[in-house]
């Protein structure tokens, strides 16, 4: 194409002359140019024909595709046009648009057998045995001892976070090293070595809290001993709040411990520091508990007196 000419005037000695410009002419970029694909005609390489006896994928559903379009049977290849098989039979379909029907399973109470299939067939797992134990239930998974202690040591509602507390506390215990017993204060009768503890930082979590809760508690009667004097009396526990009281005299422990480190740990630490005191004997809580068991027996006297109620 010849570039196109512009006028500019040129001044200099009052005359105008022509002044050729060369134009841009724009190009296509390489990844947009059409290019030229061979094609392979039936002169040069012939289509593979389909066996016989075998269909296609969708061949069953053609028949009905060409039943509702009257231009797609126009435009059908003749050996289709031909075929007799593309009617199916009335009141029936070969194919279903609707998704695919899930068998009902129905479980019986008693068997494990599924509706629809064979014994033991229909699930990945054998079911459970019924009724199910009560270790299986979600809100009892863990130990008695560990939930309770969870819970007394929850602050302000926040269970996640006295959980990992726990967590904390029971790798202490199974890290540390083992405690050396105290003849003077014995452990619950029954209870394993002292050095085979750590192996088993549960049963030590439960041998520390049971060594040190209390039998009974005392229980004071106001004006009961005359006199406006307050009478004592001793009152037997369950195992529950035996267990509740040793916590909550642990609990009180551990806010007089020095501080060991600072963070998230740091009451974990505490806390599991004061159980293998315990079983080692140097807590004050064995004091605790004696103090309140000498009580005990000192005011078994009271349990006979009648008290007058107004």
């Amino acid at each position: 194409m010849p570039s196109r000419l512009a006028l500019r005037p040129f001044t200099r000695r009052s005359a105008t002359r022509f002044v050729a410009r060369p134009t841009y002419t724009p190009q296509t970029p390489t990844c947009l140019r059409l290019t030229a694909r061979r094609t392979i005609t039936s002169d040069e390489k012939p289509l593979p024909e389909a066996e016989k006896g075998q269909s296609g994928p969708n061949e069953e559903q053609l028949g009905h595709v060409l039943q509702r379009d009257e231009k797609a049977q126009a435009n059908a290849p003749k050996v289709m046009q031909d075929d007799k098989s593309t009617s199916s039979p009335k009141g029936s379909r070969p194919y279903s648009t609707s998704a695919r029907r899930r068998a009902e399973l129905t479980v019986g109470p008693e068997t494990t057998s599924v509706q629809g299939y064979g014994e033991g067939q229909g699930h990945i797992f054998g079911l459970p045995s019924l009724p199910l134990p009560s270790g299986l239930h979600m809100k009892h998974r863990y130990d008695p001892v560990v939930t309770q202690v969870t819970k007394l040591i929850m602050q302000d509602g926040k269970l996640s976070v006295a959980q990992r507390n726990m967590a904390m506390i029971l790798e202490r215990l199974r890290t540390a090293g083992p405690p050396t017993a105290n003849p003077r204060r014995p452990l619950l009768p029954g209870a394993p070595p002292t050095s085979h503890l750590p192996l088993n930082p549960i049963l030590y979590l439960t041998l520390a809290i049971d060594s040190v809760a209390p039998l009974m508690r005392i229980r004071s009667e106001k004006g009961a001993a005359g006199g406006g004097a307050a009478l004592q009396l001793p009152v037997p526990l369950s195992v529950r709040q035996r267990r509740r009281t040793a916590v909550q005299w642990i609990l009180d422990a551990v806010s007089k411990r020095r501080s060991a480190g600072s963070g998230r740990t740091m009451f974990a630490h505490k806390l599991a520091d004061e159980l293998i005191s315990i079983v080692e004997g140097k807590s004050g809580v064995w004091e605790r508990r004696n103090m309140i068991h000498k009580v005990a027996v000192n005011a078994r006297a009271n349990l006979g007196v009648r008290i007058r109620r107004r």
